[in-house]
């Protein structure tokens, strides 16, 4: 071997060993907070900050005992309920709308997309007495139906955004060749750009529906009555004037944490397919 390619050897070897340091050490920040939360929630309340029990403590299973309840199951249900309903709401209007703003060109259109954008600019907080006048009138306050609309509403100029590049990146030509062996613009859509966006949707549709799970502001103001809150809403109840309750709180936030977790696994191998793949001609 010579001279020079060992020394490429060698700084070939020192730049993995460089990565997989940075790559540990970044795991090692990142998972702290993670694995905090999950010990804090098998301690005694006693034993959170006491130095000598921070990591060797003897377990115990009370808090999570306490906390599955009916009313918890109830909010666990709720939170799906609200995730997925405005999650499906929101894909119905982005998808059409983000083929549309990919896919044709005109001053309407690039009106609707800077529209969008400045949607994107307004806070949140700034639409809660609107709604909430809104929903009023309307009679659907107290209800889930509300807090879907809400979140379905801020959610929706987001994914359109998030939705338009994926249309983007599938080549027209596909489209044309569809359309000239004699499908129609809806047999395009359907079978052509749907199937080459479906990671785009799927990445679309788990941000969605992670946002809507953890979504707060509407779940509190527009829910009236605590019974009907969500998990997020659940979990600000747990800080009170006379303090925290370290471990129901942790123990909580493990719970609320287990339907994102189990998402996660079940799309990520989705998440990482090629754009084009599932092509149809």
């Amino acid at each position: 071997m010579t001279k020079a390619a060992t020394k490429k050897r060698k700084r070939k070897k020192s730049r993995g060993i460089v990565r997989r340091s940075s790559k540990a050490i970044f795991a090692f920040f990142y998972g702290m907070p993670i694995i905090w939360i999950v010990l804090t929630s098998f301690k005694q309340e006693a034993d959170v900050f006491s130095t000598q029990s921070s990591l060797f403590f003897s377990p115990t299973l009370s808090t999570y005992k306490k906390l599955l309840t009916s009313a918890l199951f109830e909010s666990l249900t709720n939170s799906i309920i609200i995730a997925t309903c405005a999650t499906a709401l929101t894909l119905l209007v982005s998808i059409p709308a983000g083929y549309a703003l990919a896919r044709f060109s005109n001053k309407t259109l690039a009106i609707g997309l800077t529209a969008l954008i400045i949607f994107q600019m307004i806070p949140q907080t700034a639409t809660i007495i609107p709604l909430f006048q809104i929903f009023n009138k309307l009679g659907m306050l107290d209800t889930l139906p509300s807090v879907i609309l809400a979140d379905a509403a801020l959610l929706t100029p987001f994914a359109i955004l998030l939705m338009r590049p994926f249309f983007r990146s599938i080549p027209f030509a596909l489209v044309e060749a569809s359309q000239i062996d004699g499908a129609s613009s809806w047999q395009s859509f359907t079978r052509i750009s749907l199937p080459l966006a479906r990671n785009g949707i799927a990445t679309t549709a788990t941000l969605i529906w992670i946002i809507s799970w953890g979504e707060f502001l509407y779940a509190v103001n527009l829910i009236l009555s605590p019974g009907s809150y969500p998990m997020s809403a659940i979990l600000a109840q747990q800080v009170g004037g006379f303090g925290i309750f370290w471990p129901g709180l942790m123990a909580l936030s493990v719970l609320a944490s287990l339907p994102v977790a189990i998402l996660f696994i079940f799309t990520y191998r989705l998440l990482r397919e090629g754009l084009t793949l599932g092509a149809v001609k």
